[in-house]
């Protein structure tokens, strides 16, 4: 990861107050339109207990099909990535790299909580027509000179969906005190997600975004969580990778719920932004999100860690933390 040069306190204060005037000129510019809208930020999953953990986030049964040709290079966020055509004609992401197992993972476990994200595939090797680290850039090391290359997460973006330029917050968003987003907080410190960036990094790279999607003479602004790849491992604020390791995530196990202050539920997770992210988790909220989350069966897990590549000595591992901190939040409510 790059290191980046400091701006002076009072400009970096400066450009901070520019932007949230202009995050909130363009909040405004939205609502005003004159189109009905609606923001989601969650749907109910239904039947959590049967859900197929075999298949990308949102039950999408069809993976990528070989051959893959090679659109473009994309340079966003920390790991290789390029857009490629499969055979079917669906455009895929395709991000090499530390991340892949663990975002092909949790984006199911997101999704079958009922958060919206993009479905991921774990692929564990292809090739790429028409690419080769000759003329590649950052991806080079990620794809070899005959296109060829080891494992990676395939991206299907929803076609009817269009990315919008701004992103949101955790602190400023329409969903602040609402149970959902609440829950949303506490399934982030679950599977260990300290990469927590929102639009106050943006100039670095926001993790969050607002899709638009047309329903019916409507517009639908979905709020979610773009990037899941730093999970599964160790949270803490240090910017270098803590992801997919069921050591350092089972040495936190123990620090995850650290009991209650009257209502209020503590938690020993660290991020990017942690205080005004986890201070405000009560044990309703708890409460709530375990109408679903306790639900899950193990097999569940189970299922989905060996489908984004996880080894047996690691679906086992990972299944027993997670169940561990399941149960932990089980008795806070209890």
């Amino acid at each position: 990861m790059l290191a980046q040069k400091r701006l002076p306190p009072a400009l970096c204060r400066l450009s901070r107050y520019l932007y949230m005037l202009r995050q909130t000129a363009m909040m405004i510019a939205i609502s005003c339109c004159c189109v009905a809208q609606d923001r989601v930020l969650w749907k109910d999953p239904g039947n959590v207990e049967r859900i197929n953990f075999d298949y990308a986030a949102g039950g999408l049964e069809q993976p990528p099909r070989e051959p893959f040709y090679f659109l473009a290079e994309r340079f966003g966020g920390s790991s290789p990535k390029v857009m490629v055509r499969d055979s079917a004609g669906i455009k895929w992401r395709v991000k090499g790299g530390y991340e892949t197992r663990a975002e092909s993972f949790v984006t199911r476990l997101v999704a079958a909580l009922g958060y919206y994200v993009d479905p991921v595939w774990f692929i564990t090797s292809g090739k790429v027509n028409g690419a080769s680290s000759a003329s590649l850039k950052r991806s080079a090391g990620f794809i070899h000179t005959d296109g060829s290359f080891p494992e990676a997460s395939f991206e299907q973006r929803d076609r009817t969906v269009s990315k919008l330029s701004q992103d949101w917050m955790w602190t400023a968003n329409p969903f602040l005190g609402t149970r959902e987003f609440k829950a949303l907080k506490i399934v982030m410190m679950l599977v260990s997600n300290w990469d927590n960036k929102d639009a106050r990094e943006r100039r670095s790279g926001s993790n969050t975004e607002i899709m638009e999607h047309h329903v019916g003479g409507r517009i639908r602004l979905i709020y979610q969580v773009s990037d899941w790849g730093q999970t599964m491992g160790a949270w803490g604020a240090e910017l270098e990778p803590k992801g997919w390791n069921c050591g350092k995530f089972t040495a936190q196990t123990a620090l995850f719920v650290q009991g209650r202050a009257g209502q209020y539920v503590r938690f020993g997770y660290v991020g990017r932004h942690t205080d005004d992210f986890k201070n405000d988790i009560t044990v309703e909220d708890v409460r709530w999100l375990m109408q679903y989350l306790g639900r899950l069966l193990d097999s569940q897990i189970q299922q989905g860690l060996k489908a984004s590549g996880a080894t047996p000595g690691d679906a086992v591992c990972f299944d027993a933390q997670l169940r561990e901190r399941i149960n932990q939040l089980r008795r806070v409510i209890d």
